[in-house]
Formats: structure tokens, sequence, C-alpha cells
């Protein structure tokens, strides 16, 4: 994925690691069921676009790491 440009800044980044990997601990720990799995899921995925620093809903939207484009 080197080709991708980044597109949110480093606070931003911060914010959706910490926010993924809380998600996803919930979902492992406190709910049950399918419904835990998928919260789980979807908070790596939040912590994995911080961790990388490309969201592909941003960049749909026109979202850099400026603010809107």
């Amino acid at each position: 994925m080197a080709w991708l440009r980044k597109n949110i800044g480093r606070s931003h980044q911060g914010v959706r690691i910490v926010l993924g990997l809380g998600v996803a601990a919930v979902g492992l720990t406190v709910l049950s069921g399918p419904g835990a799995w998928l919260l789980a899921a979807a908070g790596l995925v939040f912590a994995l676009t911080g961790a990388v620093g490309y969201c592909p809903a941003c960049a749909i939207a026109g979202i850099g790491s400026e603010g809107r484009s």
C-alpha cells in the first residue's frame, strides 16, 4: 500500500488506534455472540486504518489531513 497517500494526520491516527482497540476489547470481553465478533472486527479495522494512516472512507468523502479539501 505504498502507493496510497496518507490522508489522516498524526493526532487522528492516535485517536483511531486507541478507540479501535478499545472497541475491539469491549467486543471481545463484554459482549457475546456474533455481534461481539463483528464489533471486534470493526474496531480492529478502525485501528488498522489509524496505524496505516489511510482511510478509504475519508478519501471518498474528500477529507484529508488538513480537513475537507
